[in-house]
């Protein structure tokens, strides 16, 4: 697939890209090398980025819904708005990532690795949580409703 004159396959080099709005619904980007690209609202619905690289990323306002990011690296990615309702953030790490009023309702987050992210009116109803690092977060009128913690526990 080719987007923006950009090649769209697992493992490509799109450091940098500029792939704002691009409809990359259920694209294949296992591995794919993203670092400080720009997908500002774009549409990663059930996109495969499981292992890729997105730090520093602009993320904003981008259609994640059930996408697959286990494993994927989203250090001090901005999130902001961005819906990932049922993603897989199983071993992400978003250390130090804008996740200002994120939709992470039923996503898998267990093991992810959150140290200093920003989570303000974020949503995470029913998202697991279960062995996620969240040291140093900021979880400021954060909606875990239903959410599993880290303990186990349910919150509610």
């Amino acid at each position: 697939m080719e987007v923006n004159g950009y090649k769209i396959e697992p493992g490509a080099h799109l450091s940098s890209a500029n792939l704002q709005n691009a409809n990359l619904s259920a694209a294949n980007m296992r591995d794919a090398y993203l670092q400080n690209a720009n997908l500002r609202g774009a549409n990663l619905q059930n996109a495969n980025l499981r292992g890729a690289d997105l730090e520093g990323a602009n993320l904003r306002g981008a259609d994640l819904e059930g996408a697959n990011l286990k494993g994927a690296n989203l250090t001090d990615a901005s999130l902001e708005s961005a819906d990932l309702e049922g993603a897989n953030l199983r071993g992400a790490d978003l250390t130090g990532a804008d996740l200002t009023g994120t939709d992470l309702q039923d996503a898998n987050l267990t093991d992810a690795n959150l140290e200093g992210a920003n989570l303000t009116e974020a949503n995470l109803l029913g998202a697991d949580l279960r062995r996620a690092i969240l040291f140093g977060a900021n979880l400021r009128d954060t909606n875990l409703s239903g959410a599993t913690m880290p303990d186990g526990s349910i919150h509610d």
